[in-house]
């Protein structure tokens, strides 16, 4: 391939890219933005945030006003301050512990329909034996054994992860792997990691990148779920699930606060699945009817 057909093709994904955000329905632009939004908050938040993220900077629950926008917690950290650090260190663990889910998962999931064989029983099997233990008692487990650092946090998620990611790739790579081009490529003497990677990824790309949104959002949905029991994010590092928990007894006297870390979880997830849904209906050949 000539470098003006690699450059007149790049062009043509770029337009095909590009008309299919402007032709984007409301929800998927909705979704976009919200996304968008929170990567900015997450990155920005040191510049944003009044007061320091573990800073004490009055009395116990402070109700909302013009000094505390949100008012303050239950030990006289300012909310909106905590809420924008929180973003980023949760929404920061959760893209580091799902790409390293889809780095192991996907990797083995590849190397199992591209071999086949004893490698592919052998790894399915270890796959079948920790998806037999629910997820969150094992994770609660491992957090038990080697600590709650935010290093082990990710590395038991991810691991735990990989596992689902592992079913999907190879469920679609197995398809793909009987194909004739592959064949081809076997006959031409290709080898395994070119196999792997030039010929049955880029076929498996699609829903791949719908299962990283969705994946995403379910990892977000377990650290805050374990934060909020107390072994996921330690303090006092900021994370949305620990907020809900630490501040979960105004909801008694009917103040909203508790309710804004449980919004901003709600609000990302939505947002992620829509950009999704968006992305599957691209990826699939559907149309709507004009």
């Amino acid at each position: 391939m000539t470098a003006v057909s690699v450059q007149t093709s790049r062009c043509g994904w770029q337009r095909r890219a590009w008309r299919g955000l402007k032709t984007a329905p409301w929800s998927a632009k909705l979704g976009m933005l919200v996304i968008v939004l929170y990567t900015l908050g997450a990155i920005f938040a040191p510049w944003i945030a009044p007061y320091g993220e573990s800073q004490i900077v009055a009395a116990e629950f402070e109700p909302w006003g013009r000094e505390f926008l949100l008012g303050t917690d239950n030990l006289g950290r300012d909310m909106f301050t905590r809420l924008l650090y929180g973003g980023r260190n949760t929404i920061g663990i959760v893209a580091l512990a799902t790409s390293l889910a889809f780095l192991l998962g996907g990797v083995t999931g590849l190397l199992a329909a591209a071999r086949g064989g004893w490698v592919d029983q052998l790894l399915s099997r270890v796959v079948d034996v920790l998806m037999a233990i629910p997820q969150l008692i094992f994770a609660l487990m491992l957090l038990t054994l080697f600590g709650t650092s935010i290093p082990a946090l990710i590395i038991i998620i991810a691991v735990l992860d990989s596992t689902r990611v592992f079913r999907l790739t190879r469920a679609v790579a197995s398809n793909v792997a009987v194909m004739d081009f592959v064949e081809v490529a076997r006959l031409r003497g290709e080898g395994l990691n070119w196999i792997m990677y030039r010929e049955i990824l880029p076929n498996i790309m699609a829903p791949l990148v719908a299962e990283f949104g969705l994946r995403f959002c379910f990892t977000f949905l377990f650290i805050s779920a374990l934060s909020f029991l107390g072994l996921g994010i330690q303090p006092p590092t900021s994370d949305w699930g620990s907020m809900v928990r630490d501040n979960a007894t105004l909801i008694s006297y009917g103040d909203l606060t508790p309710l804004l870390p449980a919004a901003a979880i709600a609000v990302l997830t939505i947002g992620v699945n829509f950009v999704v849904d968006w992305f599957l209906h691209l990826t699939s050949g559907l149309r709507d009817e004009q």
